[in-house]
């Protein structure tokens, strides 16, 4: 059974699934579909982001990936995170961090987090999960491109995000 935003406690191999999902994609709930299938639980951890501007708010995130969470096979939840994942992690409980690698670019970056991030936690792994191929051209940057340009994201996205991309400007 599926819960966004419940409460935690011993369940198992726990693995956190972070970004920013602005917005979360197929490729993402892809991603962790396959996470859910591996661990006793996966928490969908949407990243604050005061670094950078977002289409959505974190609420619009969050509530779009807990919709995504629902459809989700397992005990997938849905939390808010800033600062450090691996602190994120620690204080979760999870022993995995969960990565989706769509080519080598996204490989040599997330292999050189996943070094760093040992170094901060050596109790925490990173796994590495490969979208499926159709789903692997997919971003979030290049979706809302796509969709501020009139373009069809109907094979991108869930139909509840396309319904929340509409033009609208930046978030500060």
């Amino acid at each position: 059974m599926n819960s966004a935003l419940a409460s935690t406690g011993d369940q198992g191999r726990v693995a956190v699934y972070s970004g920013t999902f602005d917005p979360i994609t197929l490729g993402h709930e892809d991603v962790a579909r396959r996470a859910a299938l591996l661990f006793d639980e996966v928490i969908i951890a949407v990243a604050i982001a005061h670094h950078k501007k977002t289409r959505f708010t974190l609420q619009e995130r969050l509530d779009m990936a807990a919709e995504t969470a629902s459809r989700l096979p397992g005990r997938v939840r849905v939390l808010p995170f800033d600062g450090l994942i691996m602190d994120f992690c620690r204080q979760h409980g999870a022993t995995a961090v969960v990565r989706g690698i769509r080519n080598l670019t996204d490989f040599d970056y997330e292999a050189q987090m996943a070094a760093m991030n040992r170094k901060l936690n050596a109790m925490v792994e990173t796994v590495f999960l490969l979208p499926q191929a159709e789903l692997q051209c997919i971003s979030s940057t290049l979706v809302r491109e796509i969709s501020q340009l009139g373009g069809d994201i109907s094979q991108m996205v869930s139909g509840v995000v396309a319904q929340q991309l509409k033009p609208r400007p930046l978030q500060a």
